[in-house]
């Protein structure tokens, strides 16, 4: 049986053991009487719904999580002779629950229920103190892979060793993903192999899980950092990433999520001046956006406009500007398009008799041929120099004497060479 099957089993069954108990007594019975392996598995179920796209079962977790909480801190500790009890425990402090409370039932254990290595290396990593550990943690990952803490160990193993070596921590990211499908588990190993992908630079790897990211957990809670990243990733290497590939990532996702997504690459792409895109991404927004929202075709419309001038749309570009109304765009859009108005202002104002103008030149008298060489006040060949630095009379300051030396050495060699040169003909 998956993990799936296995969890919608649990919340089945503790929601029929809610249901059938007296108000009185449900919430003692669910405390007293139910093992913490029961309660756990409807926790899991309850954050695989989340990141599945049920973000109303995020109260559901929270309370789950205080439950469990409560079970744990004051259960008999014969309780934990039960393994899949230790597994529970161990398991709810790697899920989100109060490191504390673990702290606690390692601390009662004399029957050595806990495996010491993995309570200790536990409760360094969540106390902050993981690096510590990171060798202990990537040896019990193999040990450990099929037993239930498995794709948890993994997981906690590449979070740690992430910032030692992230070609390892992709593997641990990978192993947890394999052991636990379709899960909160895999949603945070695929985000996570993303972001170490995009750091490195290898596209095609990172391309590879944003796709799988895309048609898995695309209403997860935590998508918006996975568009991020994807636009990060994308937008840095286009070109190596093709649309063919955009669509083919993108084409299973609702179109609201589709949509927002390419309207953030196409604002990434204008920024960054990559016209082909941004149009490309803007393009695709309004697609995607036909049957949504006015708001989001504005904010396509602006990209796309942008992107034109460079090609020689500036008047058309600025015009269809000008039609989108200010309360169908963000702040940041509102910008963009004001920018876009000032460079286009600038591109298209009409020439006058003064830029036509040269500005005012001074004249230097050129010591070798004594013809005259204009040049702008305070900026010669050397560079910028304060204002007023003249020889009187507009004549050439002397050259320094240890300078003029050098320069009358090297006249003397380069004579010498050409006596050379007409004796050889």
């Amino acid at each position: 049986m998956n993990w799936r099957a296995r969890h919608a089993l649990s919340l089945l069954a503790a929601t029929a053991i809610a249901l059938v108990l007296p108000t009185e007594s449900r919430a003692q019975q669910s405390q007293e009487t139910l093992e913490p392996y029961q309660m756990l598995r409807s926790l899991q179920f309850v954050q695989d719904t989340v990141v599945m796209g049920d973000h109303s079962a995020g109260a559901m977790q929270r309370f789950m999580l205080s439950t469990i909480d409560k079970r744990l801190r004051t259960a008999d500790m014969r309780v934990f002779e039960d393994p899949r009890n230790v597994d529970a425990a161990l398991i709810y402090a790697m899920s989100g629950g109060n490191p504390s409370t673990l702290e606690l039932i390692v601390s009662k254990d004399t029957a050595g229920n806990f495996d010491n290595r993995v309570a200790n290396a536990l409760r360094k990593y969540l106390s902050g103190r993981g690096t510590m550990v990171a060798g202990g943690l990537a040896s019990m990952v193999p040990e450990y892979r099929d037993q239930r803490i498995g794709p948890y160990l993994a997981l906690v193993a590449g979070n740690v060793i992430i910032a030692t070596d992230q070609k390892k921590a992709l593997e641990f990211y990978d192993t947890a993903r394999l052991l636990a499908p379709g899960t909160i588990i895999e949603e945070a190993a695929l985000r996570r192999s993303i972001a170490v992908a995009v750091e490195q630079g290898l596209v095609a790897k990172g391309f590879s899980y944003a796709r799988q990211y895309a048609r898995r957990f695309s209403h997860s809670p935590y998508a918006s950092q996975f568009a991020d990243l994807f636009v990060t990733l994308v937008s840095a290497h286009f070109g190596e990433i093709t649309a063919e590939d955009l669509d083919g990532a993108l084409e299973v996702m609702a179109d609201d999520r589709a949509r927002e997504i390419y309207l953030r690459l196409a604002r990434q792409a204008t920024i960054e001046g990559k016209t082909e895109l941004a149009k490309l991404a803007a393009d695709k927004a309004a697609e995607r956006g036909k049957s949504l929202s006015t708001n989001g075709l504005s904010a396509a419309s602006l990209f796309s406009n942008v992107a034109r001038m460079p090609a020689g749309k500036m008047q058309e570009a600025v015009k269809a500007l000008d039609q989108i109304p200010d309360n169908e765009l963000s702040v940041e859009d509102r910008a963009l398009r004001d920018a876009a108005r000032r460079v286009a202002a600038e591109v298209l104002k009409a020439p006058n008799l003064e830029s036509l103008g040269q500005d005012k030149a001074e004249t230097i008298p050129n010591q070798i041929s004594a013809e005259q060489t204009s040049a702008l006040p305070a900026h010669d060949a050397a560079g910028a120099t304060e204002k007023g630095v003249q020889s009187p009379a507009g004549e050439a300051k002397a050259l320094d004497p240890d300078f003029k030396t050098y320069v009358d050495k090297s006249r003397s060699k380069l004579s010498a060479i050409d006596e050379l040169l007409k004796k050889d003909k």
